[in-house]
């Protein structure tokens, strides 16, 4: 892992995400890191509750997402995402995934909030 970007203590929010998926710009991501493994809690929007887990090697992550959204169904997927650090300090996600639980699959962006 690489020491110049970091997931520990950042809180980040969808920006963008196509029609099959759940996360939006209410979505908030809170996450912790330890060494190369990454974890996050994360709710808003049509999710009420989620989680995830995974692996983070200073530019690319790899994930396991479990939630359950406002309809109180659950959902689980996985994706990959490359990390980028912004101008400004701020991180950038750029995530392709797929439900694991269900049809679809598609693309989002997560940023930090500043």
């Amino acid at each position: 892992m690489t020491d110049e970007i970091s997931l520990d203590g950042r809180t980040l929010v969808g920006v963008a995400n196509t029609d099959a998926g759940e996360v939006s710009g209410d979505t908030r991501f809170e996450f912790e890191q330890e060494g190369d493994r990454i974890y996050a809690h994360y709710s808003g929007g049509d999710i009420v509750d989620g989680h995830l887990v995974g692996t983070f090697d200073g530019s690319e992550w790899d994930i396991r997402y479990t939630q359950i959204n406002s309809e109180h169904e659950t959902a689980s997927g996985h994706s990959i995402g490359t990390v980028k650090l912004l101008d400004d300090g701020r991180v950038r996600v750029e995530d392709e995934w797929d439900w694991e639980s269900q049809e679809g699959s598609g693309e989002s962006i997560l940023e930090e909030v500043a």
